[in-house]
């Protein structure tokens, strides 16, 4: 059993809907158990420059609902210089926290782990990233708000494709996954989805998107045609991608670009319940002594995972979605 007086809480990285969900379930289940908790402003900057909050249970009044981070987020290149991580252990210590809980993706793990090797305090990650790309864990906190809010933009999208009978092309967010641009492009009823996972495409391979696209016409005559493409598949992405279909097949193609407004908006319920549940379990986990680990949920239980192993890409898309989509393609 862990003794903790103080730890604190940081969000890294991009930011995602439910991350003021999970530092007010911190907050709430470490005050219940007397702990004190300070906030690191944003990201690992705070914590190496000491720009932080002591929180308070009204400092968490009215924020579940809330989009974004009240502590801030932001990358931080001076982690990553050699002295770094040597640097936020000694800052640490020297606030005499006992524990520190990180809220991010991979990246920010990693920059957990380089902490670790200065640092004899606890350390544990919560997963909080729209990219759904992190081992250990089924879903990420903000994950099923983005799908929500790419799924709302592409109902739109196909009114106005169905209007023209035109070819849109939707670019979703993912970094370098396809979780995104999978299930909102099931949910959204698109014709083709482009995802990392279904292997390379270049400007010498389109032959593969444009049979298909050609097959519905032959079907269906001219009418509306969505792709979603994850963004990082195709070189100069879904602009670049239209122009040469446009050109390829000599029908219109359109491409719209949701980017960072699938970071923004109020958390969906499953948000909030999964950052609510892996932010208490953190903290019930540092005081049962686990360090460099993070909280993560597999089948509906909560679970720890080796923060080490967060990045190792072993996750994969739902292989029963891919082959339904590439089953029913061409038709």
């Amino acid at each position: 059993m862990s003794n903790l007086k103080r730890i604190a809480v940081l969000t890294s990285g991009g930011d995602a809907p439910g991350m003021n969900a999970c530092i007010r379930a911190i907050l709430l289940t470490a005050a219940a158990c007397n702990i004190e908790v300070i906030g690191f402003k944003h990201g690992f900057n705070g914590l190496l420059e000491q720009e932080y909050q002591t929180l308070h249970p009204q400092h968490v009044d009215n924020i579940i609902q809330r989009g974004g981070t009240i502590l801030k987020s932001a990358r931080c290149p001076a982690l990553e210089q050699a002295d770094g991580p040597a640097r936020a252990a000694a800052s640490l210590k020297e606030l005499n926290i006992d524990a520190l809980i990180v809220i991010g993706g991979d990246g920010s793990f990693r920059g957990t782990m380089a902490i670790s090797k200065h640092y004899d305090g606890q350390l544990i990650g919560v997963p909080g990233t729209i990219d759904n790309d992190v081992d250990g864990t089924d879903h990420t906190i903000g994950f099923a708000t983005a799908i929500d809010t790419a799924l709302d933009a592409i109902d739109k999208i196909r009114d106005t494709a169905d209007a023209f009978e035109r070819i849109f092309l939707v670019e979703l967010m993912g970094r370098h996954s396809g979780y995104i641009s999978l299930a909102a492009g099931i949910a959204g009823g698109a014709e083709q989805i482009i995802c990392p996972e279904f292997g390379p495409l270049s400007p010498d391979n389109l032959r593969a998107i444009i049979k298909p696209i050609q097959h519905a016409q032959l079907l269906k005559g001219k009418s509306s045609y969505l792709i979603v493409v994850a963004e990082h598949s195709y070189p100069g992405g879904a602009t670049a991608l239209a122009e040469a279909l446009t050109k390829a097949i000599g029908i219109e193609c359109r491409a719209c670009i949701l980017g960072h407004i699938q970071r923004g908006g109020s958390p969906v319920g499953a948000d909030r319940i999964l950052a609510t549940k892996l932010g208490a379990y953190a903290v019930e986990q540092l005081l049962q002594g686990a360090t460099l680990m993070m909280a993560g949920e597999v089948n509906g239980e909560t679970c720890l995972y080796p923060l080490e192993k967060t990045g190792d890409g072993t996750k994969q898309i739902d292989p029963f979605l891919v082959r339904w989509q590439q089953q029913i393609g061409s038709y």
